[in-house]
């Protein structure tokens, strides 16, 4: 079997676990129900992934690859902060709704069951954006003088939080949909973080 597809066949078993993983939850999906969805033996999964664990851990480490490639390398070229910050969370917005990143909406949720070892090399990714996002706001607020009360650290939680939980709650059939989610919440969170 070539190279490539050994990376396609890879890549189809963990678009299959993201989508099994989102509609069951982690703990109740078995290495079965990802074999039998793919229509593969037991083995031929295994001859993949050695384990559940190391299908949750490749997904979202490519979570925070898609994370790295449209949102940090999407704004970082933007002069203006301000204009980077709003693009930021506009392409945060994006990624999170994105019916086709399936591992974004696993990594939010399915984060603990990782063994600690894996968690910490994920963890660290996280934390790495989320001071991306901290050093962003600390920017802004330094361009428009309003360093107040909101610090920068508590603004990037809060964001980032605001946003992460959408697909908690959203529906593309109902009310609110994408563009007018992301002009609100860049409204309130400019509102809110920069006083």
């Amino acid at each position: 079997m070539s190279r490539e597809a050994t990376l396609d066949s890879r890549q189809e078993i963990l678009r299959t676990a993201a989508r099994l993983f989102q509609q069951r939850g982690y703990h109740a999906t078995s290495m079965n129900d990802v074999a039998s969805a793919l229509k593969l033996s037991k083995g031929g999964l295994y001859h993949h992934f050695q384990s559940k664990d190391e299908i949750l851990f490749n997904l979202m480490d490519h979570a925070m690859n898609i994370t790295q490639e449209r949102v940090i390398n999407g704004v970082r070229d933007i002069a203006d902060p301000e204009e980077r910050l709003r693009m930021l969370i506009r392409r945060h917005i994006e990624v999170v709704l994105s019916v086709r990143d399936r591992e974004i909406t696993v990594m939010l949720h399915e984060n603990h069951p990782l063994p600690p070892s894996l968690r910490r090399r994920i963890n660290a990714r996280k934390k790495d954006y989320v001071h991306f996002v901290e050093n962003l706001i600390a920017e802004v607020q330094r361009a428009r003088h309003s360093s107040g009360s909101v610090s920068p650290r508590a603004a990037a939680f809060a964001l980032l939080g605001m946003i992460n939980w959408i697909y908690q709650w959203y529906r593309p059939e109902g009310a609110l949909q994408q563009e007018h989610l992301v002009r609100q919440y860049t409204e309130i969170f400019f509102a809110g973080a920069f006083q």
